[in-house]
């Protein structure tokens, strides 16, 4: 090989290391309705979207995204401090939605009714029949309430919160505290 490539081969190499090795020094982003992250370990809600809106994001854009915008088969609603999204083949109530808090998205939930748009993890835990079924899913909650009407399972260190309420299950985003 000629003497003058070693060195643009040498730096081609050095460059796909660093390229590579970026990834898993931060978190990758998880798209709820695109990614299929399914190791429960990746999740925090820091890393969480919803459309492109994540948690921190200014009020604004997430009005031009999820209201301005038209994404197909959703019906948006701005209400109070939410922006509710509906189906709007079925628009019998939110099935994901953002809260507004101080000009910032500050809470991204999603419920049963967006399982057929979530990806990966998310969509089996939308379609538990059990809070033993999350568990084995997500693993055991940091704390949380279990009774005769469901369970509240808190993944504090994560950012999300699970509210299984029978065949209603419910999934909260925050930013850890």
């Amino acid at each position: 090989m000629n003497r003058k490539r070693w060195p643009i081969l040498l730096a081609l190499v050095g460059l796909s290391v660093l390229v590579g090795t970026a990834g898993l020094a931060g978190a990758e982003p998880y798209e709820l309705s695109k990614n299929d992250v399914m190791d429960p370990k990746l999740l925090k809600s820091a890393d969480i979207s919803l459309f492109g809106v994540k948690l921190g994001d200014p009020e604004s854009k997430a009005v031009d995204i999820l209201v301005n915008e038209k994404i197909p088969g959703i019906k948006a609603e701005q209400e109070a401090t939410f922006i509710l999204l509906l189906d709007q083949r079925k628009p019998t109530g939110p099935m994901a939605g953002v809260r507004l808090m101080d000009g910032k998205v500050n809470l991204i939930f999603i419920n049963n009714r967006f399982a057929y748009k979530v990806r990966g993890i998310f969509r089996s835990v939308l379609n538990s029949e059990s809070p033993d079924d999350i568990r084995k899913l997500l693993g055991k909650e940091d704390s949380g309430d279990e009774n005769v009407m469901g369970a509240l399972l808190n993944y504090e260190k994560q950012g999300f919160l699970v509210n299984y309420l029978g065949k209603d299950v419910n999934i909260e985003f925050e930013l850890s505290h």
